[in-house]
Protein backbone atom coordinates (compact mmCIF):
# COMPACT_ATOMS: atom_id res chain seq x y z
CA UNK A 1 0.00 0.00 0.00
CA UNK A 2 1.01 3.73 0.51
CA UNK A 3 4.50 4.08 2.52
CA UNK A 4 3.97 4.04 5.95
CA UNK A 5 7.42 6.33 6.83
CA UNK A 6 5.74 9.03 4.88
CA UNK A 7 2.27 8.71 6.97
CA UNK A 8 4.20 8.62 9.78
CA UNK A 9 5.29 12.08 8.99
CA UNK A 10 2.35 13.96 8.72
CA UNK A 11 1.15 12.28 11.87
CA UNK A 12 4.84 13.40 13.92
CA UNK A 13 3.91 17.19 12.87
CA UNK A 14 0.48 16.81 14.23
CA UNK A 15 0.70 14.59 17.71
CA UNK A 16 2.86 15.48 20.27
CA UNK A 17 2.09 12.83 22.47
CA UNK A 18 1.16 9.24 21.36
CA UNK A 19 3.58 7.06 19.63
CA UNK A 20 4.29 6.26 16.23
CA UNK A 21 5.48 2.88 14.98
CA UNK A 22 5.34 1.27 11.55
CA UNK A 23 3.56 -1.95 11.23
CA UNK A 24 5.09 -3.26 9.20
CA UNK A 25 8.00 -2.00 7.07
CA UNK A 26 9.40 -4.78 5.00
CA UNK A 27 13.49 -5.13 5.34
CA UNK A 28 13.35 -6.14 1.31
CA UNK A 29 13.02 -3.24 -0.02
CA UNK A 30 15.14 -1.38 1.92
CA UNK A 31 18.77 -2.06 2.89
CA UNK A 32 19.26 -2.18 6.44
CA UNK A 33 21.39 1.48 5.98
CA UNK A 34 18.46 2.85 4.57
CA UNK A 35 16.00 1.76 7.09
CA UNK A 36 18.15 3.56 10.19
CA UNK A 37 18.68 6.43 8.96
CA UNK A 38 14.46 6.97 7.55
CA UNK A 39 13.88 5.62 11.12
CA UNK A 40 16.39 7.93 13.22
CA UNK A 41 14.85 10.98 10.68
CA UNK A 42 11.23 10.07 12.62
CA UNK A 43 12.73 9.48 15.61
CA UNK A 44 14.20 12.71 15.55
CA UNK A 45 11.08 14.86 13.97
CA UNK A 46 8.85 13.24 16.29
CA UNK A 47 10.61 13.82 19.88
CA UNK A 48 11.56 10.20 20.45
CA UNK A 49 8.30 8.87 19.71
CA UNK A 50 8.85 6.31 16.49
CA UNK A 51 8.86 2.60 16.68
CA UNK A 52 10.76 0.76 13.99
CA UNK A 53 8.68 -1.90 13.09
CA UNK A 54 10.26 -4.59 10.54
CA UNK A 55 9.19 -8.12 8.69
CA UNK A 56 9.40 -10.20 5.99
CA UNK A 57 6.52 -10.20 4.47
CA UNK A 58 6.35 -12.61 2.27
CA UNK A 59 7.52 -14.21 -1.44
CA UNK A 60 4.31 -12.68 -3.19
CA UNK A 61 4.76 -9.47 -2.33
CA UNK A 62 8.57 -9.48 -2.31
CA UNK A 63 9.07 -11.13 -5.59
CA UNK A 64 5.71 -10.24 -7.23
CA UNK A 65 6.00 -6.93 -6.22
CA UNK A 66 9.58 -5.81 -5.59
CA UNK A 67 11.23 -8.14 -7.84
CA UNK A 68 14.00 -9.67 -5.61
CA UNK A 69 14.57 -12.94 -4.29
CA UNK A 70 12.44 -13.97 -1.06
CA UNK A 71 15.99 -15.49 0.26
CA UNK A 72 16.95 -16.52 3.90
CA UNK A 73 14.55 -14.64 5.72
CA UNK A 74 15.66 -15.06 9.26
CA UNK A 75 19.04 -14.36 8.54
CA UNK A 76 18.13 -11.47 6.85
CA UNK A 77 15.87 -10.64 9.73
CA UNK A 78 18.67 -11.06 12.29
CA UNK A 79 21.46 -8.89 10.28
CA UNK A 80 19.28 -5.98 9.44
CA UNK A 81 18.38 -5.66 13.67
CA UNK A 82 22.40 -5.85 13.75
CA UNK A 83 22.85 -3.57 11.43
CA UNK A 84 19.94 -0.80 12.28
CA UNK A 85 21.50 -1.01 16.05
CA UNK A 86 24.97 -0.33 14.72
CA UNK A 87 23.87 3.03 12.73
CA UNK A 88 21.52 4.54 15.34
CA UNK A 89 24.77 3.64 17.80
CA UNK A 90 26.69 5.71 15.36
CA UNK A 91 29.72 3.19 14.97
CA UNK A 92 31.12 3.03 11.82
CA UNK A 93 29.57 0.79 10.02
CA UNK A 94 31.58 -2.77 9.72
CA UNK A 95 29.72 -5.65 9.32
CA UNK A 96 30.45 -9.33 8.09
CA UNK A 97 27.21 -11.00 7.47
CA UNK A 98 25.95 -14.00 5.12
CA UNK A 99 23.97 -11.62 3.55
CA UNK A 100 25.46 -7.69 4.14
CA UNK A 101 29.22 -7.53 3.78
CA UNK A 102 30.19 -3.45 4.69
CA UNK A 103 33.90 -2.86 4.85
CA UNK A 104 33.89 0.85 4.19
CA UNK A 105 33.50 1.85 7.91
CA UNK A 106 30.83 4.57 7.14
CA UNK A 107 28.82 6.26 9.34
CA UNK A 108 25.82 8.19 9.70
CA UNK A 109 26.49 11.88 9.52
CA UNK A 110 23.66 12.86 12.14
CA UNK A 111 23.74 12.14 15.70
CA UNK A 112 20.52 9.98 16.01
CA UNK A 113 18.26 11.11 18.94
CA UNK A 114 17.90 7.73 20.47
CA UNK A 115 20.86 4.98 19.81
CA UNK A 116 18.57 2.91 21.75
CA UNK A 117 15.42 3.19 19.27
CA UNK A 118 13.29 0.48 19.62
CA UNK A 119 12.74 -2.79 17.22
CA UNK A 120 9.93 -4.65 16.73
CA UNK A 121 9.63 -7.41 14.48
CA UNK A 122 6.52 -8.52 12.68
CA UNK A 123 7.01 -12.66 12.82
CA UNK A 124 5.25 -16.00 12.46
CA UNK A 125 6.49 -18.71 12.18
CA UNK A 126 8.45 -20.87 15.00
CA UNK A 127 11.53 -19.84 14.15
CA UNK A 128 11.43 -16.33 13.04
CA UNK A 129 9.11 -15.92 16.38
CA UNK A 130 12.41 -17.39 18.19
CA UNK A 131 14.41 -14.97 16.58
CA UNK A 132 12.43 -11.94 17.43
CA UNK A 133 12.41 -13.37 21.10
CA UNK A 134 15.96 -13.20 21.16
CA UNK A 135 16.87 -9.76 19.51
CA UNK A 136 13.81 -7.46 19.46
CA UNK A 137 12.61 -5.10 21.42
CA UNK A 138 9.05 -6.01 20.74
CA UNK A 139 6.98 -8.40 18.76
CA UNK A 140 4.31 -7.51 16.61
CA UNK A 141 2.02 -10.98 16.00
CA UNK A 142 -0.77 -11.04 13.19
CA UNK A 143 -4.23 -12.50 14.10
CA UNK A 144 -3.38 -13.45 17.98
CA UNK A 145 -5.35 -16.01 19.61
CA UNK A 146 -5.38 -14.73 23.23
CA UNK A 147 -6.44 -18.33 24.44
CA UNK A 148 -3.83 -20.57 22.33
CA UNK A 149 -0.94 -17.98 22.22
CA UNK A 150 0.99 -20.36 24.86
CA UNK A 151 0.08 -23.45 22.97
CA UNK A 152 1.23 -22.22 19.58
CA UNK A 153 4.35 -19.48 20.30
CA UNK A 154 5.44 -20.06 23.77
CA UNK A 155 8.00 -23.08 23.10
CA UNK A 156 9.35 -20.75 20.61
CA UNK A 157 9.23 -17.59 22.69
CA UNK A 158 10.45 -19.65 25.74
CA UNK A 159 14.21 -20.90 23.17
CA UNK A 160 14.40 -17.32 22.56
CA UNK A 161 13.89 -15.51 25.58
CA UNK A 162 16.42 -17.88 26.66
CA UNK A 163 19.24 -16.39 24.27
CA UNK A 164 18.48 -13.08 25.05
CA UNK A 165 20.54 -10.39 26.27
CA UNK A 166 19.49 -8.59 29.27
CA UNK A 167 20.93 -5.94 28.30
CA UNK A 168 17.32 -5.45 26.05
CA UNK A 169 14.74 -5.80 28.88
CA UNK A 170 11.64 -7.82 29.05
CA UNK A 171 10.23 -8.60 25.49
CA UNK A 172 7.24 -6.52 24.44
CA UNK A 173 4.39 -8.25 23.29
CA UNK A 174 2.16 -5.70 21.11
CA UNK A 175 -1.02 -7.93 20.47
CA UNK A 176 -4.34 -7.12 19.28
CA UNK A 177 -7.02 -7.21 16.41
CA UNK A 178 -10.17 -5.54 15.67
CA UNK A 179 -12.39 -3.73 18.32
CA UNK A 180 -15.63 -2.49 17.87
CA UNK A 181 -18.49 -1.88 20.18
CA UNK A 182 -22.55 -2.70 19.61
CA UNK A 183 -24.97 -4.87 20.64
CA UNK A 184 -24.87 -6.72 17.09
CA UNK A 185 -22.20 -9.31 17.86
CA UNK A 186 -23.12 -10.96 14.67
CA UNK A 187 -23.20 -8.08 12.48
CA UNK A 188 -19.77 -6.83 14.07
CA UNK A 189 -18.43 -10.40 13.37
CA UNK A 190 -19.22 -10.35 9.92
CA UNK A 191 -17.69 -6.79 8.95
CA UNK A 192 -14.06 -8.29 9.90
CA UNK A 193 -14.73 -11.81 7.59
CA UNK A 194 -13.43 -10.24 4.57
CA UNK A 195 -10.59 -9.12 5.85
CA UNK A 196 -9.24 -12.78 7.14
CA UNK A 197 -10.57 -14.82 4.20
CA UNK A 198 -8.01 -11.86 2.28
CA UNK A 199 -5.09 -13.08 4.85
CA UNK A 200 -5.75 -16.53 4.95
CA UNK A 201 -6.65 -17.34 1.75
CA UNK A 202 -5.13 -15.17 -0.61
CA UNK A 203 -2.16 -13.70 1.01
CA UNK A 204 0.13 -16.58 -0.64
CA UNK A 205 -0.31 -19.41 -2.87
CA UNK A 206 -1.28 -22.93 -1.59
CA UNK A 207 1.92 -23.93 0.67
CA UNK A 208 3.46 -20.21 0.61
CA UNK A 209 0.82 -18.67 3.00
CA UNK A 210 1.76 -17.77 6.28
CA UNK A 211 -1.48 -16.74 7.51
CA UNK A 212 -3.22 -19.91 6.37
CA UNK A 213 -0.65 -22.02 8.34
CA UNK A 214 -1.15 -19.93 11.29
CA UNK A 215 -4.73 -20.62 11.15
CA UNK A 216 -4.39 -24.42 10.91
CA UNK A 217 -1.54 -24.29 13.94
CA UNK A 218 -4.85 -22.81 15.88
CA UNK A 219 -6.39 -25.48 15.28
CA UNK A 220 -8.52 -24.85 11.73
CA UNK A 221 -6.79 -26.65 9.67
CA UNK A 222 -9.94 -28.12 7.56
CA UNK A 223 -11.20 -24.79 7.35
CA UNK A 224 -7.87 -22.73 6.50
CA UNK A 225 -8.17 -25.14 3.40
CA UNK A 226 -11.23 -24.46 2.67
CA UNK A 227 -10.96 -20.58 2.71
CA UNK A 228 -8.02 -20.94 0.85
CA UNK A 229 -9.56 -22.94 -1.97
CA UNK A 230 -12.34 -20.31 -2.19
CA UNK A 231 -10.23 -17.55 -2.29
CA UNK A 232 -7.95 -18.52 -4.76
CA UNK A 233 -11.17 -19.58 -7.03
CA UNK A 234 -12.52 -16.51 -7.44
CA UNK A 235 -14.90 -17.01 -4.49
CA UNK A 236 -13.98 -14.55 -2.16
CA UNK A 237 -17.72 -13.92 -0.44
CA UNK A 238 -17.84 -17.90 -0.38
CA UNK A 239 -14.35 -17.89 1.50
CA UNK A 240 -15.25 -15.00 3.78
CA UNK A 241 -18.50 -16.79 4.72
CA UNK A 242 -16.20 -19.94 5.69
CA UNK A 243 -13.93 -18.01 8.14
CA UNK A 244 -15.51 -19.84 11.71
CA UNK A 245 -17.57 -17.10 13.62
CA UNK A 246 -15.52 -18.77 16.96
CA UNK A 247 -12.27 -17.46 15.42
CA UNK A 248 -13.18 -14.36 14.40
CA UNK A 249 -14.35 -13.99 18.14
CA UNK A 250 -11.43 -15.21 19.63
CA UNK A 251 -8.91 -13.18 17.52
CA UNK A 252 -11.48 -9.77 18.18
CA UNK A 253 -12.75 -7.68 20.45
CA UNK A 254 -16.60 -6.86 19.73
CA UNK A 255 -20.07 -6.26 21.64
CA UNK A 256 -21.28 -4.47 24.35
CA UNK A 257 -18.91 -2.84 26.71
CA UNK A 258 -19.43 -5.81 29.18
CA UNK A 259 -18.52 -8.27 26.86
CA UNK A 260 -15.38 -6.17 25.79
CA UNK A 261 -14.24 -6.08 29.50
CA UNK A 262 -14.81 -9.99 30.08
CA UNK A 263 -12.46 -10.59 26.69
CA UNK A 264 -10.13 -8.55 27.80
CA UNK A 265 -9.09 -10.97 30.86
CA UNK A 266 -8.11 -13.18 27.83
CA UNK A 267 -5.64 -10.64 26.54
CA UNK A 268 -4.26 -9.93 30.13
CA UNK A 269 -3.72 -13.75 30.94
CA UNK A 270 -2.18 -14.08 27.37
CA UNK A 271 1.04 -12.02 28.09
CA UNK A 272 0.20 -9.50 25.84
CA UNK A 273 1.85 -6.33 26.86
CA UNK A 274 -0.15 -3.38 25.44
CA UNK A 275 -2.96 -3.91 22.46
CA UNK A 276 -2.69 -2.99 19.29
CA UNK A 277 -5.93 -2.47 18.00
CA UNK A 278 -7.58 -1.58 14.74
CA UNK A 279 -11.52 0.36 14.94
CA UNK A 280 -13.52 2.76 12.82
CA UNK A 281 -14.80 3.74 16.05
CA UNK A 282 -13.89 6.30 18.08
CA UNK A 283 -16.34 5.22 20.62
CA UNK A 284 -14.57 1.75 21.11
CA UNK A 285 -11.41 3.06 21.63
CA UNK A 286 -12.55 5.39 24.43
CA UNK A 287 -14.27 2.33 25.64
CA UNK A 288 -11.43 0.18 25.53
CA UNK A 289 -9.67 2.76 26.80
CA UNK A 290 -11.74 2.94 30.13
CA UNK A 291 -12.21 -0.84 30.91
CA UNK A 292 -8.28 -1.33 30.27
CA UNK A 293 -7.17 1.44 32.87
Amino acid sequence: SFDAFTTLTQIATATERIKLGTNIANIYARTPAMLAGTAASLDQLSGGRFILGIGVSGPQVIEGWHGVPYDRPIRRTRETIDIVRKVLAGDKLVYDGEIFSLTQGLRLLNKPLRPDMPIYVASLGPRNVELTAELADGWLPAFFHPDKAKDVWGDSLAKGTAKRSADLGPLEISAGGMVAIGEDVKGLLDFARPMYALYVGGMGARGKNFYNDLFARYGYEAEAKKIQDLYLDGLKRDAAAAVPDAFVDEVALVGPKERLAERLDAWRESGATSLLVSTQQVEALQTLAEIAL
